[in-house]
């Protein structure tokens, strides 16, 4: 059962040294305006800086990822974030366990410690604010009273704009030694698995139930970029206006058990997926959640479409 130590929720768990957000990411693509294009329609905010597209949301001012041009699309390295005082014993961390130290990656300024997962995807630690939430993001449901009408006109559609970035999932090879590395190295927490097939990775400072999910594959890619929203309505919304602009393949609406949000992924340009996602279970950082090792059938959804053939598919692995 899940424990609450406390009716106070700290922004940090004290005595214990683990990331608390992811403050970035790096991904290349054949296509600077293919991307552009996409997640333009998708309801971010995309910026032009130099060779390179910065990703935000609208009213945030943080900068999630950016998106180089290469020959093939790669998802190249993730950015963690650690506070001020947790950054030396991450580096002493880092080198009583063997953790080869590396340099920055041609074009990338950084004071973080570099390092690569063990199936070679590059990750920074370093000093950044705490861009994970704190607490629960708000879920709106909305009613309306007898005699009154619910629901609004299509022309009368607001654009729906994610909020913050959710959650990313990247494939590895060996799930069980992704977990190991994530606990020891970074000092994250299983949430929850489903056999060596996926599983689910929190922030031991208060984050969403994964910041990082890990699903089995035969090489390191990614399968998709979560993007946190408001309401169920926003991300039916968001996935009808998607399909309006000729992006209608992916999948949902549904529910997961996993993380318990409601989702609808669609299929980027390159094969891998970014989610509209709502109402995910939040792990405070007084919180002991325990993690449950559970059947392939929950490993998906609790409701929703069969997924599409070839979801999980990683088109990052070149034969």
């Amino acid at each position: 059962m899940t424990q609450i130590r406390s009716h106070f929720t700290p922004i940090r768990r004290p005595g214990e040294l683990g990331v608390h957000s992811i403050d970035g990411f790096h991904m290349v693509v054949p296509d600077l305006k293919e991307a552009q294009k996409f997640y333009d329609a998708f309801g971010l905010d995309m910026r032009e800086r130099g060779q390179v597209l910065d990703m935000h949301t609208v009213g945030h001012p943080h900068r999630w990822g950016t998106i180089g041009e290469g020959r093939h699309k790669q998802f190249a390295h993730m950015s963690f974030g650690v506070f001020e005082e947790d950054f030396a014993p991450f580096k002493l961390r880092l080198q009583v366990i063997g953790v080869k130290q590396l340099d920055p990656p041609p074009g990338f300024e950084s004071n973080g410690i570099w390092f690569r997962n063990p199936d070679g995807m590059l990750h920074e630690v370093k000093v950044a604010e705490k861009s994970s939430p704190n607490e629960k993001s708000v879920f709106d449901v909305q009613s309306a009273p007898p005699g009154a009408q619910g629901s609004h006109s299509r022309r009368d559609s607001k654009r729906v704009r994610p909020r913050r970035l959710a959650h990313i999932l990247i494939f590895v090879t060996d799930v069980s030694a992704a977990i190991r590395f994530y606990e020891q190295v970074l000092g994250m927490r299983l949430s929850d698995r489903s056999g060596d097939g996926v599983a689910f990775m929190h922030g031991i400072h208060g984050s969403d139930h994964h910041m990082v999910a890990l699903a089995k594959s035969n090489g390191p890619g990614l399968h998709h970029l979560s993007w946190d929203m408001g309401s169920i309505h926003e991300v039916g919304l968001g996935a009808m206006t998607m399909a309006d602009k000729g992006y209608s393949k992916g999948w949902g609406l549904g529910r997961h058990v996993l993380g318990s949000n409601y989702f609808h992924y669609i299929q980027d340009p390159w094969g891998s997926y970014a989610e509209y996602s709502a109402d995910i279970d939040f792990i405070p950082a007084n919180c002991d959640w325990e993690a449950v090792d559970h059947p392939p059938e929950d490993s998906f959804y609790i409701w929703g479409p069969e997924p599409p053939e070839g979801f999980t598919i990683n088109h990052e692995v070149r034969s």
